[in-house]
């Protein structure tokens, strides 16, 4: 497993270059200098939009199962329209979310 471990590390694009010995993996950490600070604020802000687009496909998928309920006659289409919009201010809710902890991080990387 420690190489596949050191393979997943190199090509995480987190810019870390493992040392191996034997079963023991070392990381050695750059200084945070305020260019590698903004280029983890990137990184950061990369996997807030691909979690952002994931909770929009959640929120697809079940759009379309309520859909097909209510062609199949599980659901009426008064219960159709709640349950769309719920699972859009869930959706909401959560990219808010994502969002606050996206600024929090932000501020916590750029501060020196």
């Amino acid at each position: 497993m420690v190489q596949a471990i050191e393979k997943a590390i190199m090509t995480s694009d987190l810019g870390l270059n493992p040392a191996t010995s034997g079963e023991l993996i070392r990381i050695p950490l750059p200084p945070l200098n305020e260019e590698r600070r903004r280029e983890l604020v990137k990184i950061v802000k990369t996997e807030v939009e691909e979690a952002k687009v994931a909770v929009r496909n959640v929120r697809r998928d079940v759009n379309h199962q309520v859909k097909e309920s209510v062609k199949a006659k599980l659901m009426t289409e008064d219960e159709e329209h709640k349950a769309q919009d719920r699972v859009q201010k869930l959706t909401d809710a959560a990219i808010l979310e994502m969002d606050k902890i996206f600024s929090k991080k932000e501020t916590e990387l750029l501060e020196v």
